[in-house]
């Protein structure tokens, strides 16, 4: 089964579940106190730059790490929206 590599990663680095859901829900409604939070994890520099960059670069790998994880995905597009206005 493919695992979504944005919680693969956090997986690997024993964040646990209850964490990785609690992470990508602020994803879905507040992505930059979602930042915060996995900033504060705790990750080695190459691993945390790795996971914001996928956040960044692919906000699709939320829309599928929350499916993956049953959590409401209706905030979804609003926060991928939020991502991009940030961008422009």
């Amino acid at each position: 089964m493919f695992m979504n590599p944005i919680i693969q990663l956090l997986k690997e680095e024993d964040i646990s579940d209850e964490k990785i859901a609690e992470i990508f829900t602020a994803l879905t409604q507040n992505p930059l106190m979602a930042m915060n939070t996995i900033a504060s994890l705790g990750l080695p520099q190459d691993k945390l730059q790795s996971v914001m960059m996928q956040v960044m670069a692919n906000p699709e790998l939320i829309k599928d790490a929350v499916a993956e994880l049953g959590l409401d995905f209706s905030a979804v597009e609003k926060a991928k929206q939020t991502i991009k206005d940030q961008q422009s």
